[in-house]
Parts: C-alpha cells; sequence; structure tokens
C-alpha cells in the first residue's frame, strides 16, 4: 500500500512504513481523526511499536512538513533556471508552495488549530520544525543568490529568513481564502510583487539601506 522502498535495515522500512502510513492518514482523515492507533493498524504495526519510533503524532506531521517542502522544492527549482530577475525568482518560490499546498487544503485548517500555539511542536518555528523550515529558506536564499540583480551583502544574507516568515503569513492568508482558487491570495502576494519591484532600486541608498536591514532584523526576530 505504501512505497516506502526495499532498502535499509528492517528498523529503517518500519519506520519509513510508520510515517507513510501517517502521512496517507493525515491526508484522507486530516489531523485530529488520525490517531496513533489508527496510523499504526494502518502501517499494520502495533501501537508501541509507532511509539517506539515516533514519541507522539506531532512527530508524525514533521514527515508531512518535510513532504511538502519537498514537492514546494521540486516545483520551484523547476523553473528559477529560466529567470534571472529578482522579482520573478521569488515570485516563483512563492507561487510555487501556493501550488503544492493546494493539494493539502482539505486538511489544511485542522493543522492550524493544532500549530497555533506557541508552544505545540507542529509550529511551524518551533524547534521540531528546523528541518522542514530549513529546506524553504535555503529555496529563498538560492533563489536570492541566484538572481542578476546583486543586493548589498547584509540584506541579501537576512532576506531569506524573513521572506520565511512572510512565506507563512501567507499561507495563513491562503488557508483562510475562501475566494475561488484563492484569488484574494494570489492578488496579495501580486501586489506585494510590484511594491518590491518599485523599493529594489532604492534598496542601496544609504538611510534606505538602514532601514531595510532593521526591518528584515525585526521580521526574522518573528522566529526567536
Amino acid at each position: 500500500m505504501f512505497e516506502t522502498g526495499s532498502s535499509g535495515s528492517k528498523s529503517e522500512r518500519t519506520r519509513a512504513r510508520i510515517s507513510a502510513a501517517a502521512i496517507d492518514s493525515f491526508m484522507t482523515r486530516g489531523y485530529a481523526e488520525s490517531t496513533m492507533r489508527r496510523i499504526a493498524d494502518q502501517a499494520g504495526v502495533s501501537v508501541s511499536n509507532a511509539y517506539y519510533y515516533f514519541p507522539s503524532k506531532d512527530h508524525l506531521v514533521q514527515a508531512l512538513y518535510e513532504r511538502v517542502q519537498r514537492e514546494h522544492e521540486v516545483t520551484a527549482r523547476s523553473r528559477l533556471d529560466s529567470e534571472r530577475s529578482l522579482v520573478g525568482r521569488l515570485r516563483i518560490v512563492f507561487e510555487a508552495g501556493l501550488e503544492t499546498l493546494a493539494a493539502y487544503r482539505s486538511v489544511a485548517p485542522g493543522f492550524l488549530a493544532a500549530m497555533i500555539a506557541p508552544d505545540s511542536p507542529i509550529n511551524p518555528l518551533s524547534a521540531d520544525s528546523t528541518p522542514a523550515r530549513d529546506l524553504t529558506v535555503s529555496l529563498f536564499r538560492d533563489a536570492v543568490d541566484g538572481a542578476q540583480h546583486r543586493l548589498p551583502a547584509d540584506v541579501a544574507t537576512l532576506l531569506p529568513e524573513a521572506l520565511l516568515v512572510i512565506h507563512l503569513a501567507l499561507v495563513l492568508r491562503w488557508t483562510y481564502d475562501n475566494s475561488a482558487e484563492q484569488r484574494k491570495t494570489r492578488e496579495l502576494l501580486a501586489a506585494g510583487m510590484r511594491l518590491l519591484a518599485v523599493a529594489l532600486p532604492f534598496v542601496r541608498v544609504p538611510g534606505l539601506h538602514h532601514a531595510t536591514r532593521e526591518l528584515l532584523t525585526l521580521i526574522t526576530e518573528v522566529r526567536a
């Protein structure tokens, strides 16, 4: 039922099978209805065995996070090579993120309710979410570094982390967007890209450079 491959030790295959069963359950039942017992039954293991590999259901959510981010990365990278402008490359990454999430829209509200608490292990800014979060930051960093438009070094260093926070805010808006095909979220993104295109030429102006650096620093502190 689950494509987990035949390589690796028995322990690795069991872990992969449980993870695959959890992702399938999250997609079909949603977060709340995907109990550890149901996941264990679906994976063909005992509940105690499931808990041996994953201390809680929340730890299994991280596998879904990473899957979503890897899908996002594949979609975005397949398009980045044909675009050299900074705004165009960032638009590609943001739009690819929304496209990837479309398949998960029906279960997104359930996850949002569970992740909103600051101390939740499935909060996207939690320590447990670091691997998935790092994939997104790396994707934004490559989008920035590969652009023709060269930013001041300090701005280029801070920007990917700030873009992650903006991406998460966009996802939040998308989750609650009931317009057709989340049109309002896409319009918001398009407006943001237009503003960025207008602002970019002024980033090197001394006073605005300092203000930009301070703004990016404030945004990145959301992660702290």
